[in-house]
């Protein structure tokens, strides 16, 4: 076990995020709780008696003062955990004007990851995607409608999303691995969370709402942490491959457009794109 890492974990005031953090905590590694609700995250934090910072995905503004703050605060970040993501039924547009799934799931901890990457590269860390089986079920990404102007669905809408955490995580490993970067995206098993309960998107809501789908069918948080805090916890490169998508501690194969570079590179261009306005300091 290698212990004193600084470890970032987004969305971490619940679920799977402030699980996985009371056990890296506990393994001696320095966590930063970042989470939504100014509430929910200070009670996390305190009870575990470690740092934190809130921040709203849905204001792209906020991942830069983030950004601003963990560089300030910590001169070394050993990992970035991009864990924050959810669902949500209606076709939604952020203050930034892009969808609300994409936007959290994917636009936001690409910007904080590109506000980071010197720190990061400095600090030879690990940034880890919390994906999902999901990605498996998406259709053909359309780089010319990230924003899902076209025909909106919920599902399809999430599914992209987690195909691009995928995406970015192979792009990422492939720009900047050679500088001394590591990534992973996960599946972190179907979880008992408030993931999806502001989402109207038909079963997801009704298996993350009603009590009796969330017994029989899904996992608990503490259970959902042990990929995030295996990958956070143990070193790349040794323990684990840098640029793989893992299911239970395993590289497995995802979504087949995940093995596109061309679409990996087009991803990552628009998306800089669509954020550059707010990257530059």
């Amino acid at each position: 076990m290698s212990t004193n890492k600084v470890i970032v974990i987004t969305g971490s005031s619940d679920g799977i995020g402030a699980a996985a953090a009371r056990q890296l905590h506990e393994r001696g590694h320095r966590v930063v709780i970042v989470g939504r609700s100014p509430e929910k995250t200070a009670a996390v934090a305190r009870n575990l008696g470690v740092d934190s910072l809130v921040a709203d995905f849905t204001r792209l503004e906020d991942v830069r003062t983030l950004a601003s703050h963990l560089q300030d605060a910590y001169p070394r970040i050993d990992v970035l955990a991009n864990n924050a993501g959810g669902v949500f039924g209606d076709p939604t547009k952020t203050i930034d004007g892009f969808e609300k799934t994409f936007q959290i799931n994917h636009l936001a901890p690409f910007l904080l990851t590109n506000l980071l990457i010197e720190t990061l590269i400095e600090s030879k860390a690990s940034v880890i995607q919390t994906s999902s089986v999901g990605a498996k079920l998406a259709k053909a990404l359309n780089i010319d409608d990230l924003n899902h102007d076209h025909n909106f669905d919920a599902t399809r809408a999430y599914t992209a999303a987690k195909l691009e955490n995928i995406l970015f995580t192979k792009e990422l490993h492939r720009r900047s691995h050679a500088r001394g970067i590591s990534t992973a995206a996960f599946h972190p098993g179907n979880i008992a969370t408030s993931f999806a309960t502001q989402s109207e998107a038909g079963l997801m809501r009704f298996v993350a709402t009603n009590r009796v789908a969330r017994a029989v069918m899904l996992s608990t948080p503490d259970k959902g942490a042990d990929q995030l805090v295996w990958l956070a916890d143990k070193n790349p490169g040794t323990d684990w491959q840098s640029g793989a998508y893992y299911e239970k501690r395993k590289p497995k194969r995802t979504n087949p457009q995940a093995l596109d570079v061309r679409l990996a590179t087009e991803l990552w261009d628009r998306s800089e794109d669509m954020t550059a306005s707010l990257s530059q300091p």
